[in-house]
């Protein structure tokens, strides 16, 4: 049977790819690996998301240790990209530390750079991320960044060096969703690497809500891992960086003051 041309829908989502630091992806969403109940739970979340890089938490993970259940049992890294991180890391020093252990356990160099001020707020401490992402640098590490949602503090760590801006949408693990849409939007429009909202998504309409804004892409752990449905979670949020991304690139309409109707009202009997 022959197909109706007048139907046919063009595919929208074709060689809508983006990079960092050399590497080419074709899903925008980045998962975590914590929080989880097992690892056999995570494995099936990141199936479901369609995400193709997980961060992975350097000092709280096993990666090596035979004896104990490993990650990479469950999430090969051969299919999926490791994202180390330094979660738990106050300091510059403690950091570069933790990465060097990274490269040496496993030859990461595509890395997650996070170095906090305080355990209450989780946020950033923006003085000590420029000066170890410069010094990441230096020694050859890929700098994807997590800060503050502060534009000047953004540029200083892309002049640093870093490979990707990740700016908080809330605080960690808060599910506040996107606080300061203005601030990413700043941040989006100067950069000139990619740039992807990390930390404070809670539902599907957040990580939809950031990709709007356009962003590069969403990463996000908490949202899903503590999901009633972590699995179905994953899948939504697959869906709402996608939904995102098409809205962003189809462009939305201009917001008004009055109504305007859909019918014409000229030439009514």
């Amino acid at each position: 049977m022959a197909t109706n041309p007048i139907l046919e829908v063009p595919s929208t989502r074709s060689g809508d790819s983006w990079s960092v630091a050399g590497r080419t992806f074709t899903s925008r969403l980045i998962v975590g690996t914590g929080k989880y109940k097992s690892l056999e739970q995570n494995a099936a979340a990141v199936a479901a998301s369609g995400a193709e890089i997980v961060t992975v938490a350097v000092r709280r993970v096993n990666l090596t240790d035979p004896s104990a259940p490993k990650l990479t049992d469950h999430i090969d890294p051969k299919v999926v990209t490791y994202l180390p991180n330094t979660a738990g890391c106050f300091t510059a020093e403690e950091a570069i530390r933790t990465l060097r252990l990274a490269r040496e356990a496993g030859g990461w160099t595509l890395v997650k750079l996070e170095v906090l001020a305080e355990a209450k707020t989780l946020y950033p401490d923006m003085i000590e991320t420029v000066r170890a992402t410069e010094l990441l640098t230096k020694e050859g590490f890929e700098v994807m960044v997590y800060c503050t949602d502060d534009p000047i503090m953004a540029r200083r760590c892309e002049e640093a060096g870093a490979v990707a801006i990740m700016p908080l949408g809330a605080p960690i693990g808060s599910g506040l969703g996107v606080q300061n849409p203005v601030t990413i939007r700043l941040i989006v429009e100067q950069a000139k690497v990619p740039v992807l909202v990390d930390a404070g998504v809670g539902t599907a309409s957040d990580a939809a809500f950031a990709m709007e804004l356009g962003c590069d892409g969403v990463l996000m752990n908490t949202a899903i891992a503590e999901a009633k449905d972590p699995i179905l979670m994953a899948e939504a949020m697959k869906a709402a960086v996608e939904s995102g991304r098409l809205a962003y690139r189809a462009g939305r309409m201009q917001k008004r003051r009055y109504a305007d109707p859909s019918s014409p009202l000229a030439g009514l009997i």
